[in-house]
């Protein structure tokens, strides 16, 4: 429990005070609060409040919504898959279209010898850079997604 830094004895007591509110605490840190506890009436006033707290959250439970929620909930649910799953196939068609015309743009731009050989060079650079930048950001994405610690904080 202790992290070894430098803290105070009323520190070191709130620190125990937080492992004993949670069943966390070892009959030796037990023994170490209540002769914390017993020196310093604030402490000990901290201490009570935490576990009038405690009580009146323990017995706390979650109500159960009414069917009508759950129905629109769920109907809720269906329409975002249904869409997403729409935009996701509207995308896809649309980068495959995008993708097949810039090729062949390019394409026919590399074949044209009218076309001065830095501009047609210019213009494949441009592509791939963009292509590059598309896959790295897609990447990105798709990894922060995964990992994001707010991806369930509602605002």
């Amino acid at each position: 429990m202790d992290s070894g830094g430098t803290s105070s004895p009323r520190d070191r007591a709130r620190q125990l005070m937080m492992a004993a509110v949670d069943d966390e605490i070892t009959p030796e840190e037990r023994d170490e609060l209540e002769a914390a506890l017993a020196g310093d009436a604030a402490l000990r006033d901290e201490w009570d409040a935490f576990m009038r707290l405690r009580e009146v959250t323990g017995g706390m439970t979650v109500r159960r919504p009414p069917p009508e929620i759950w129905e629109s909930y769920w109907e809720g649910v269906y329409r975002r898959f249904e869409r997403g799953l729409g935009w996701v196939l509207a995308s896809v068609g649309a980068i495959v279209i995008a993708t097949w015309g810039t090729w062949e743009w390019v394409s026919q731009l590399m074949a044209d010898v009218e076309t001065p050989i830095l501009v047609r060079w210019s213009v494949l650079a441009m592509c791939a850079g963009l292509v590059i930048l598309f896959v790295s950001v897609v990447r990105e994405r798709w990894f922060m997604s995964r990992s994001d610690p707010y991806r369930d904080v509602l605002r």
